[in-house]
């Protein structure tokens, strides 16, 4: 699958770069990433994939763009509101780059078929923002041995992590929070305490950046770590990974 011509252009800057090149932009265009949940996370990811001449992109999420996301949610204008989030997306996402092939689901990811789709995808983005669904997917990524790029944000702190389900020994989500399930209904949320827009905007990104990484230069991905960001002093720190034997998954 070459590059045209025009693909040379768009993407110059990119092949440019001696961890990409022809090689590695040709990757991209090949390339299949399922991004779950288009809120704060997935916007900004999903522009940055576009851009970069990721060959397909399927969206999964089953809201509708409403007045109080526009204040993270930047894929969004005014316009979209009371729209389904998938069908939004997609038009934004055709106007940035329409060669990029887009498949829209709009359902809950625990109804869109998910052990299918992965069977078709490279990897997939977590971009929920509730446990029940990080759970599920954290699963279904496990089982379908697919690389899976989480991240999470609140107030003015971030977090990402990379578990790459191709490696034996990889810990997945459910070793990092075993409990989650057991505080659903009383965990903090974007609703109920808040969150800074550009902290979404910083980790969205990052996780674009893992995507790409994963795809052309997949052994420069720190994967078997979280990484937790503070806006508010502006520092990154990283902590290490490993399985926990008493993971339901893992053990």
């Amino acid at each position: 699958m070459a590059l045209s011509d025009q693909e040379y252009i768009r993407y110059s800057r990119q092949v440019m770069l001696s961890q990409i090149g022809e090689q590695g932009q040709t990757k991209l265009k090949s390339s299949h990433i399922i991004v779950v949940g288009l809120g704060g996370l997935g916007c900004p990811a999903l522009q940055y994939l576009a851009a970069a001449g990721i060959g397909e992109l399927t969206l999964i999420d089953d809201d509708v763009v409403d007045l109080s996301n526009l204040q993270r949610q930047v894929l969004y204008r005014s316009n979209h509101i009371g729209k389904a989030k998938v069908d939004a997306a997609e038009q934004q996402l055709y106007g940035l780059n329409a060669q990029v092939k887009i498949t829209s689901i709009n359902k809950k990811v625990e109804q869109a078929d998910l052990a299918k789709r992965l069977i078709n995808a490279d990897l997939l983005l977590d971009c929920t923002d509730n446990a029940s669904s990080r759970y599920f997917i954290n699963k279904a990524c496990q089982q379908a041995r697919v690389a899976l790029v989480s991240a999470a944000a609140i107030g003015g702190n971030g977090q990402l992590a990379v578990f790459n389900f191709a490696q034996q020994k990889s810990p997945c989500y459910r070793c990092l929070y075993p409990d989650l399930d057991k505080q659903i209904g009383t965990s903090l949320n974007c609703q109920n305490a808040g969150v800074l827009g550009p902290v979404l905007g910083v980790m969205g990104s990052l996780q674009a950046i893992e995507a790409i990484k994963l795809l052309t230069q997949p052994e420069q991905v720190k994967a078997n770590s979280l990484m937790l960001f503070d806006a508010w002093q502006l520092k990154f720190n990283e902590v290490k990974l490993n399985t926990n034997r008493l993971c339901v998954n893992c053990s």
